[in-house]
């Protein structure tokens, strides 16, 4: 593995408008911290971090050329312009050989699944381990093949190869990688409406009675007919 190295000037004690010189002129302060001794307070070229920059991750040790002592150190934080988000400041976590750390790796998907292929989705929940290991052994990313991966199967933490020499401390039933068939919406179509409780449908014949007409039906009452005479009393 190539590692990246940035050149550093040292720098002493700065007031806030030299630091603003110093910014306007190409030049990002920044301080390395955490090697055991004491804090290292430097100067970086701006077009040279921001090239090497934009291709680590949080688990990429740099190598850093202060005056011809050679460091390795995370980029720990980065502090921005609020309004211009120009690289105002970084700050570096020193590592040690044969000193432990802890560190997230990113895990990057390889292939394509067969349950994809079949018609599934590759979901990717985990992106990322939290691992424990001395710096010469820290990967920067670790590969995880889910080629073979079919649907509603899943890849976990327990199955990823990291090598004896790193200790994965996230959870082994963490899901990194899953393939899911997507579920058809069903819509409802909804029921007609029942008719209600002694009513006819439209143009049904009332249940029992004869059509119109029909031999033995009573007949129609006729209109303007005398009424019946009232009941004597």
């Amino acid at each position: 593995m190539n590692q990246s190295v940035l050149k550093a000037a040292t720098r002493g004690k700065t007031t806030k408008g030299e630091l603003r010189q110093l910014r306007a002129n190409g030049q990002i302060p920044a301080v390395i911290y955490g090697g055991g001794s004491v804090a290292t307070q430097i100067l970086l070229d701006e077009k040279e971090f921001l090239k090497v920059a934009s291709n680590i991750s949080e688990s990429t040790i740099l190598g850093i050329d202060v005056g011809g002592v050679k460091k390795r150190a995370f980029v720990k934080a980065r502090q921005r312009d609020t309004l211009s988000t120009q690289i105002i400041h970084v700050d570096f976590l020193e590592v040690v050989s044969g000193r432990m750390l802890h560190a997230r790796v990113p895990l990057h998907l390889v292939g394509v699944p067969v349950g994809v292929r079949e018609g599934g989705v590759l979901e990717n929940p985990g992106h990322e381990i939290e691992v424990e290991c001395d710096p010469d052994h820290l990967p920067e990313g670790i590969e995880v093949d889910v080629s073979e991966l079919h649907a509603n199967h899943s890849i976990h933490v327990r199955d990823l190869k990291v090598g004896d020499k790193v200790k994965v401390l996230s959870s082994p039933e963490l899901v990194v990688a899953v393939v899911k068939f997507m579920k058809e919406e069903v819509v409802e179509t909804p029921a007609a409406a029942a008719p209600a409780e002694g009513a006819v449908a439209e143009g049904a014949a009332a249940e029992g009675a004869a059509p119109a007409g029909a031999p033995g039906s009573a007949p129609a009452a006729t209109a303007g007919a005398p009424a019946a005479k009232e009941a004597k009393k």
